[in-house]
């Protein structure tokens, strides 16, 4: 995804399935309970791998303090946590270790799971991926890594969906349609709770050709091949234009 803008992300390591994981982390039964289309433990470690990938990635530690509160990465220690952080990213400690090296307990019940794609059958590199929802905490400031991501920014989705189509940054299908269905919404309240009590299928895009075009469907258009429990989408339907995915309107519809 070269170029484009995206949310942090990354994939489960084996040292994300931890073991007797209530021991350092809070809301391993909602974790678990929040994913159940796959074993406890792979659920777990969905969110688990969240929490590291967007400290790894943003800068952000979804942890507590002993007296349960978030904690805040003020200037005394930014050096510290940013050398946790390069340890983290180049496999030379563990969450789990930092956890118990910092006294916190990983805040799993702070993530709520609401969309899960997977990456269209003819691609070569794959992903089944979860997307999921938190709260920023106070007294943290996201930080790119400089490693995978060239910036860092924070957009409100409708600016987002408004850059992207001026042109002047690049959305990806699974990044438009999630900020899609997050504009309509006022606050992280209000997402929240939509996201606690919708039923998450898979999307999975699948290519498609009309005329010259290159095009990727998603479940609801006409020229998606199967019916799907998706929820009505935004926008079904991208062309590939420039080596770019955006998003068009299909006019039978």
């Amino acid at each position: 995804m070269g170029g484009a803008h995206v949310f942090p992300g990354g994939s489960v390591d084996p040292a994300d399935r931890l073991f007797h994981a209530a021991a350092i982390c809070d809301g391993v039964e909602q974790a678990a309970a929040r994913i159940p289309d796959v074993p406890p433990e792979d659920a777990v470690a969905y969110a688990v791998a969240a929490v590291r990938e967007l400290f790894e990635e943003a800068g952000v530690l979804l942890a507590r303090r002993d007296d349960g509160a978030f904690v805040a990465i003020g200037s005394g220690d930014l050096d510290r946590f940013r050398s946790h952080r390069a340890a983290l990213a180049s496999r030379q400690t563990t969450l789990r270790a930092l956890a118990e090296r910092e006294g916190l307990r990983l805040a799993l019940d702070a993530l709520t799971p609401f969309a899960h794609w997977v990456t269209p059958d003819i691609e070569t590199k794959r992903f089944d991926a979860r997307f999921f929802l938190a709260p920023a905490p106070a007294g943290q400031e996201p930080v790119h890594d400089d490693r995978e991501a060239t910036a860092a920014t924070w957009l409100d989705p409708s600016a987002a969906v408004d850059e992207a189509r001026r042109g002047a940054i690049a959305l990806p299908p699974p990044t438009w349609t999630t900020l899609r269905m997050l504009q309509r919404f006022a606050s992280i309240d209000e997402v929240l709770a939509w996201a606690r009590v919708r039923r998450v299928v898979p999307i999975q895009p699948v290519f498609a050709r009309q005329g010259s075009r290159a095009l990727l469907t998603l479940p609801g258009d006409p020229l998606y091949p199967v019916d799907s429990a998706v929820e009505v989408l935004p926008e079904t339907r991208f062309v590939l234009e420039n080596g770019r995915w955006r998003p068009v309107r299909d006019r039978a519809r």
